[in-house]
């Protein structure tokens, strides 16, 4: 009966994917559509580490200083063409000449001071402004294309950093998020709707000319169903599907993505403020058997980077499967007077990443085995970002937050500060020790730079148990047999239309 099930689901899947909406045709030899497992929250370039912002705006409609090479971690030229470090707080950069923003505005110096200002003014919500934890810039145009940025400690990797901070128009208000993004890249916004996002070729690029003249974005939540659309031709690329639609080799494509899922621990609420309670689940869930619904190619993480960042520790082993353990643990804080027993709330996002859904109904199966009582709430990505980054719910209550965290340029600190540190935009928790350990990783350099932030690893994983890591993820794609491109490290974050060729 189930694998009946599952062809008649595939079955319908195709049935609607070939009564798709006419906008969703190509309506040329060099447009695409291109279907993503859930909407755009927003078009704000300043929300671009976002899986759902990101993959539209970057490196399409908007472009950093600086990119960073998926094969080593290094940063790249991109609307900088090199720089240099003038003093301990201070690194230079020189700028492209002939750029222009997609209004006819000029990119300059002070283009760059402006989008840095915007960035960290403190407006609205810049989530990009994350990855540079408590780093403070200020930015001194030197003359038309060359920039100071300034920070008040020693950033080592500034031009790291840089490759998140997306140039836009001087045009842009400065007070406000927005849905209608300018940017220097190759493609401008057309239109942005409930239904669609379609971007058209910018003619005044400066880069070289994409083979893609139009793209337009669809949303489906059903892996099977956009799997469907690409295999019909009703779209020519899904850059996320499910494990058991990964079926046609011609098309299909598997990569070791940056991703790492996890379930983050609300610390501060009871009883999750308890570290045997926030260890019993960890222990408590059959880790061996989750993998299947992911992919034999998954690892097992420890650790919210991936293997590979500078700062990834190999010595941290990821918790064990023992049910026993966690029942006895329970038992021992409800012992002490800890309110084990409060309905704890799982909140998942839609759409997050292939199977979240059945890994969050199994985990809440596993927890609720050991004692626990799990409420399980699924959000789409607006209602669900209110509890990723602060200001929390005041009267969220005692919460697990699934997480997908991307880490692909090459260190640590695009990821311990936003979690860990006591003032980190997702941290649930405060303690000295690790908000002391963390400035000492960030102004570190070399192998002093490495260890420091393997100990941080160490201290939230053993010590503090502030969070349940998963697994370091395999992520597949279909892509139309019209298309010349393959997946990278990357794709969850970004998919540079101007990577895109077409078959002759």
């Amino acid at each position: 009966m189930r694998n009946k099930g599952a062809l008649s689901k595939i079955a319908l899947a195709v049935l609607l994917a070939s009564t798709a909406s006419p906008v969703l045709a190509q309506g040329g030899a060099n447009n695409i559509t291109i279907v993503l497992p859930e909407q755009p929250s927003n078009l704000e370039p300043c929300g671009s580490i976002l899986t759902d912002v990101g993959q539209v705006l970057s490196q399409n409609i908007t472009e950093p200083l600086t990119v960073i090479d998926p094969k080593d971690g290094t940063p790249q030229p991109k609307l900088a063409t090199k720089w240099e470090r003038v003093n301990d707080t201070t690194w230079r950069f020189h700028l492209r000449d002939g750029v222009k923003f997609q209004d006819g505005k000029e990119f300059n110096a002070e283009a760059v001071a402006f989008t840095l200002k915007r960035m960290t003014g403190g407006a609205f919500t810049c989530n990009n402004l994350a990855k540079f934890g408590s780093a403070k810039l200020s930015v001194t145009p030197v003359d038309k294309l060359t920039v100071d940025i300034k920070t008040e400690k020693p950033e080592p990797i500034l031009p790291a950093l840089l490759s998140v901070a997306m140039m836009v128009s001087p045009a842009t208000p400065a007070d406000k998020a927005v849905n209608d993004p300018i940017g220097t890249g190759p493609y401008k916004l057309n239109t942005f709707t409930p239904q669609t996002v379609v971007l058209d070729r910018f003619d005044g690029y400066w880069g070289k000319t994409p083979d893609i003249a139009k793209a337009t974005y669809v949303w489906r939540g059903e892996s099977s169903l956009r799997a469907a659309m690409v295999q019909t031709g009703e779209a020519q690329l899904t850059p996320t599907i499910a494990i058991q639609d990964a079926t046609n080799p011609k098309t299909d494509f598997s990569y070791l993505n940056s991703e790492t899922t996890a379930i983050r621990i609300d610390t501060e609420q009871p009883p999750l403020n308890d570290v045997r309670v926030r260890k019993a689940l960890n222990l408590a869930i059959d880790w061996q058997g989750m993998a299947e619904l992911f992919g034999t190619g998954v690892l097992r993480a420890s650790q919210m980077v991936v293997p590979g960042i500078n700062g990834h520790n190999p010595d941290l082993k990821p918790w064990g499967y023992d049910p026993d353990q966690a029942a006895k643990l329970l038992a021992e804080a409800k012992a002490d007077g800890v309110p084990v027993g409060t309905t704890i709330k799982l909140i998942g996002r839609n759409g997050i990443y292939p199977n979240g859904n059945e890994g969050l109904e199994a985990m809440m199966t596993m927890w609720e085995a050991v004692g626990f009582d799990i409420d399980l709430t699924m959000l789409d990505v607006a209602d669900w970002t209110r509890y990723l980054q602060k200001p929390f719910p005041q009267e969220r209550g005692p919460n697990l937050l699934q997480i997908m965290h991307d880490n692909n340029k090459g260190d640590a600190a695009f990821t311990v500060p936003i979690f860990y540190h006591s003032s980190g935009q997702y941290a649930t928790f405060s303690d000295p020790k690790v908000d002391t350990l963390i400035g000492e990783a960030l102004n570190a350099t070399d192998t002093g730079r490495t260890k420091a932030f393997q100990e941080i690893f160490s201290e939230v994983h053993d010590r503090i148990a502030v969070d349940i890591p998963m697994f370091h993820m395999i992520g597949y794609t279909r892509v139309g047999e019209s298309l010349d491109w393959r997946p990278n490290l990357t794709t969850n974050s970004e998919i540079p239309l101007a990577e895109i060729r077409l078959k002759k």
